[in-house]
């Protein structure tokens, strides 16, 4: 009988399912919190049941002897290491959709806060006071909402503004024209939905590309009287610029759930009128608690009993037979995926997948979640195999997949290609005898590139100099390249290179490329491997 650890606080019904599927359960929400006695005991179970108290490290692990499964109570999963898990061989499972509608519904009771200044006028009228002309608010009514970000959660808002009658505007890469009218909004770019919003929310997931959206000069864009509801991550915002603009009257209010540090016991937005904000209480009901606990007893029960896996982070929805042989594809699938949405900063319309020879023999619907998932990563990356397909269909991109027999010198390949308005972007791979994916043409170029966790792609007109500039500029900075693979198309027309850093480029070294003018685009790249 499997046995399974809860180690922070769990519904008794989540804990009854264990018992019911014939798991064996310990339920002590408190363990979670004490890391010494949590490292003692782990070695006994086969799943550990968490949600945020409890911080699973790489030394944790290594006492975990026989753990098989964690599973999060939640989206969130900044307390595992990922990657020690995925070395360890520790499937990590998340619950992703058990507190969209919570945290969607904060964010309508923020702004309803916001506008009628509801938390200062409860605080006055406490005090004894009376004071109705002070707290003079707006209507929400025929006013237009932006929201940036229009996936699971934004989608709901949307949906939830759209009954109060309001206009809405969306700003998402990935929204095609065809969702952006089945949901019943209008798609913008940032800036014109910064001009004409009278209130904005933020759905989107803290990444680079994201990190302080809202920044100084966005803020200088706002329409005056705007409303600034952050209910998402923190971070998207500019905390001391939008104070500023809240004290000089350009920004009318803001409700924040969410903070650059937390806990927040601190923040340039704290004590400043008509700035209401929370504890970072987005999934804080009863009813998320209990559907995400509920939930990840589910997963884990499958898991353990049957095999099944479910909205697991760092494995695909394989058989175990699969998994032996397919491990390499679908790691390879990722990596194709995660290039191009590296490389892609417009909306993807369509997502093709051509598998050939041995490739397509195999398990499609994983090896094209990777694809996805990879692909989205590079905007979301909470995404996952299970959920990026759904994401991707909310946001209308096309998935196509085309198979064909053994067409070339590879046993098998994957050729990916997306497609925006302006272009589509092309990248194949394939896997060697030694297990390890290879990108083998970019741009319809040949090549025969490893993989790594730290790339840097190039591309240049076919003259000469261009190498030499970039091992020159590149060893000046004192950037250490393990790999480094070129192509041209034919001789004078377009280069590419891609290498493999010891670490992460800079932007500095990646701005004294450019600098160079040799270079028609450089761009750092990251990889899971």
């Amino acid at each position: 009988m499997p046995k399974v650890l809860v180690s922070d606080k769990l519904s008794e019904t989540a804990v009854q399912i264990f018992r019911d599927r014939g798991v064996e359960v310990d339920y002590l929400p408190d363990l979670g919190k004490d890391k010494e006695k949590l490292a003692e005991v782990i070695g006994q179970y086969d799943g550990l049941a968490i949600r945020s108290a409890t911080k699973v490290t790489e030394k944790l692990l290594e006492k975990a002897t026989n753990l098989k499964v964690i599973g999060r109570a939640g989206i969130g999963v900044d307390n595992v290491d990922i990657p020690a898990a995925s070395k360890k061989g520790v499937i990590v499972m998340n619950t992703p959709f058990g507190n969209s509608v919570t945290t969607a519904e904060h964010a309508i009771a923020m702004m309803f806060a916001v506008a009628r200044q509801l938390p200062e006028a409860s605080a006055s009228t406490h005090a004894g006071k009376w004071e109705k002309n002070r707290f003079m608010g707006v209507e929400l009514f025929n006013k237009t909402l932006g929201v940036i970000g229009a996936g699971n959660i934004g989608s709901i808002v949307i949906d939830r503004a759209l009954g109060l009658h309001m206009k809405v505007l969306a700003y998402d890469p990935f929204l095609s024209p065809e969702r952006a009218k089945e949901i019943g909004v209008t798609k913008v770019e940032l800036d014109d939905l910064l001009a004409k919003a009278d209130f904005i929310t933020f759905h989107v997931p803290l990444t680079e590309k994201t990190k302080n959206i809202l920044s100084r000069e966005a803020i200088a864009k706002l329409k005056p009287g705007v409303r600034i509801i952050n209910c998402a991550r923190g971070g998207l915002v500019d905390e001391e610029a939008l104070a500023e603009a809240l004290k000089d009257g350009r920004v009318a209010g803001a409700a924040f759930d969410v903070f650059a540090v937390e806990p927040a016991t601190d923040s340039p937005l704290f004590n400043l009128p008509n700035v209401v904000v929370t504890p970072h209480l987005g999934a804080s009901t009863t009813e998320a608690q209990e559907n995400v606990a509920l939930q990840v007893a589910e997963q884990m029960s499958d898991y353990l009993l049957t095999g099944a896996v479910q909205n697991a982070l760092n494995m695909p929805s394989v058989t175990a037979e699969e998994a032996a042989v397919m491990g390499p594809w679908i790691k390879l699938a990722g990596h194709l995926g995660a290039f191009v949405g590296q490389m892609t900063d417009e909306p993807i319309k369509a997502i093709n997948v051509l598998y050939d020879g041995v490739a397509a023999t195999m398990n499609l619907n994983a090896l094209n979640a990777a694809v996805i998932a990879g692909v989205m990563k590079a905007t979301n990356p909470d995404v996952n195999m299970v959920s990026a397909p759904v994401m991707a269909k909310e946001r209308g991109v096309q998935v196509a997949t085309t198979t064909q027999d053994k067409a070339g010198v590879f046993e098998g390949y994957i050729k990916l290609t997306v497609v925006t308005d302006t272009r589509e972007r092309s990248i194949a791979g394939t896997v060697f005898s030694d297990g390890k994916p290879r990108f083998i043409q970019i741009r319809g170029i040949n090549i025969d590139a490893e993989v790594g966790q730290h790339m840097l792609y190039t591309r240049n007109k076919d003259v000469p100099g261009v190498i030499g500039a970039l091992g020159m500029t590149l060893g000046d900075l004192g950037v250490n390249i393990a790999n480094f693979t070129l192509g041209r198309s034919a001789e004078g027309n377009d280069a590419i290179a891609i290498l493999y850093l010891d670490e992460a480029i800079s932007d500095a070294a990646l701005a004294a490329l450019q600098n160079t003018g040799k270079f028609l685009q450089a761009r750092r790249l990251q990889f899971e491997v």
